[in-house]
């Protein structure tokens, strides 16, 4: 079916928004010393970014997931210590992705480091970015690493959908992983569930916690449940 021109519209106001987060927060973190006329323009490279995060092999990590983490970071940039590092991070995490590769953090976080100083971001930034992007491995953050705390939280925020909402977010993921055979991915998946309902606590910063810990963990084990039954 095409394409109404409410959902193109609808599309193109998402993408102007995207582009205007990203614009603010590469502004934040520049160099101040720097003068502005001789840093690039911040939009091309929105641009990148939003073309690789609707690339078709996404199904789950596309620019709706995008924009629900800096969303979340939102509502936990009073725990971060730079929050629109954070936001930088978010923008990188998955930026690289190809569901049938491991290194998809590692790539990301090089992508971060090759783009971010020909914004005019200091090293010692983008160095803080590109560690947050590789955090995303593990989603294990240390207790004093506040930056970390929030970025994870933002990103398994989704854990803590509704049932129907956790329902389409594992069936995407699933679409992602389509060239896996069902035996392989269900163990697969199920390892991933195992891990991380081993964390001695899912979301880190108070208010993650205290909104998603619980249903976070009740749609987890459903699904395992489903997937090992």
């Amino acid at each position: 079916m095409a394409s109404s021109p409410t959902d193109t519209a609808d599309r193109t106001d998402a993408g102007d928004l995207l582009r205007r987060r990203w614009h603010d927060a590469v502004l934040a973190l520049r160099d101040a010393g720097t003068a502005a006329s001789a840093m690039p323009d911040p939009a091309p490279y929105a641009d990148n970014l939003l073309a690789r995060w609707a690339e078709p092999q996404r199904r789950y990590h596309t620019t709706a997931h995008l924009t629900a983490v800096l969303d979340r970071i939102d509502e936990l940039a009073a725990h971060a210590a730079e929050p629109d590092a954070v936001r930088l991070a978010a923008w990188f995490h998955d930026a690289v992705y190809r569901p049938d590769r491991s290194e998809n953090e590692e790539r990301s976080a090089a992508l971060a480091e090759r783009a971010l100083p020909e914004l005019g971001i200091d090293a010692e930034r983008t160095a803080e970015v590109a560690r947050l992007v590789r955090l995303t491995v593990t989603h294990d953050p240390a207790e004093d690493d506040s930056n970390g705390e929030v970025l994870c939280d933002a990103d398994l925020a989704v854990l803590a959908g509704a049932p129907e909402q956790y329902a389409a977010y594992a069936a995407a993921v699933r679409e992602e992983f389509g060239f896996v055979p069902d035996e392989a991915f269900r163990a697969g998946r199920a390892d991933v569930l195992r891990q991380l309902l081993a964390l001695p606590r899912l979301f880190r910063t108070p208010v993650g916690h205290d909104r998603w810990e619980r249903l976070a963990r009740r749609n987890l084990s459903t699904e395992l449940d489903l997937l090992t039954s």
